[in-house]
């Protein structure tokens, strides 16, 4: 592997997923930058940079994995200590943005988080987001520095091509994901289904029906996130209801909280895909959940960042790191 040859481009990482960092800094052929990030007695986190980051391009990744309010401090601390170290330009690589599903005030005296991140994040000295699958796109809205948003959607779409699944459909669990569904759908040249639902009350859900022809067919669920996993599980017992031979889960972000682990073990998924912006415990579900990494696509997005060029290449075939060359 060729390294990268630019020093000045320098990737931290906090504590929320380094093995994503480790693999992103292995696809450029470079190392972590060198820095500590320790506690003091009280609680209060600490952070020392054991490097010259003057002038340099700095990317720092924090994704938003539980302790969410811990690793935002971290992230913005860090940013912090790079900006009054002389960096040139400060990158928040955050794989999974926190607090992103609360991006609109649904009703009255709520608060608007997914902004607030946003301004905490600016505030800190960064001048760029790099994230992946944002809940809400509208949340590129909320920054007034640069966002560069990156769609898994093809990373997904290939790990399904390979395994040539001869009658598919793809999935919506509900209306709000219809262009996701759809994009992932044209990407696999499948049909779409939508699955019809409404909330009786908070926390609950009832399926109504299935907008689409899923009888005989292998049904790919797709969302953004799995959180809870009780929508995708009930969602994946009315498909087989209603005729499909066998489902698959996808997402972006397995937040996996709450009883999802026992959720999912208990579903009929015959496969559970996810990527790795949030690092997952494995072996409770066993050789069901299959993870795809981000870690090239993203590794891509920060070399042609630093470099100026267009982010929304990554994705044609001619588009290499320079260490695949």
């Amino acid at each position: 592997m060729v390294p990268y040859p630019d020093r000045k481009l320098k990737i931290f990482s906090g504590r929320s997923n380094l093995p994503l960092a480790k693999a992103i800094v292995e696809h450029m052929g470079i190392s972590l930058g060198d820095m500590n990030v320790s506690r003091f007695s009280n609680g209060e986190i600490r952070v020392d940079i054991n490097e010259s980051v003057r002038g340099a391009d700095c990317y720092v990744l924090q994704s938003g994995v539980d302790p969410v309010n811990e690793n935002l401090m971290e992230l913005l601390i860090i940013g912090d200590a790079l900006r009054r170290a002389s960096a040139r330009r400060i990158t928040a690589v955050v794989p999974h943005y926190m607090y992103a599903r609360q991006d609109r005030k649904s009703r009255g005296r709520e608060p608007i988080t997914a902004k607030l991140v946003a301004n905490l994040i600016t505030t800190a000295g960064f001048r760029r987001l790099l994230t992946i699958d944002l809940h809400a796109a509208q949340i590129q809205g909320f920054f007034d520095t640069p966002v560069d948003h990156l769609n898994a959607g093809p990373i997904l779409a290939e790990y399904f091509k390979k395994k040539d699944l001869s009658n598919a459909v793809v999935v919506s669990p509900d209306s709000g994901g219809v262009p996701r569904a759809r994009d992932l759908a044209e990407r696999l040249g499948v049909g779409l289904a939508i699955i019809d639902k409404r909330r009786p009350e908070p926390n609950a859900v009832e399926v109504m029906n299935i907008i689409g022809h899923v009888q005989g067919k292998q049904a790919i669920m797709i969302d953004d996130l799995i959180d809870t996993a009780g929508t995708i599980v009930q969602g994946a017992n009315a498909l087989l209801k209603f005729g499909a031979t066998e489902v698959y889960a996808a997402c972006t972000h397995p937040v996996f909280s709450g009883a999802a682990y026992e959720r999912l073990a208990e579903s009929p998924f015959k496969e559970i895909v996810v990527t790795d912006t949030i690092p997952v415990k494995k072996e409770l579900l066993g050789d069901r959940l299959k993870v795809v990494s981000v870690a090239s696509v993203m590794a891509k997005a920060m070399i042609r960042i630093h470099e100026d060029l267009s982010v929304s290449k990554i994705f044609d075939e001619d588009t290499k790191l320079p260490s695949e060359d």
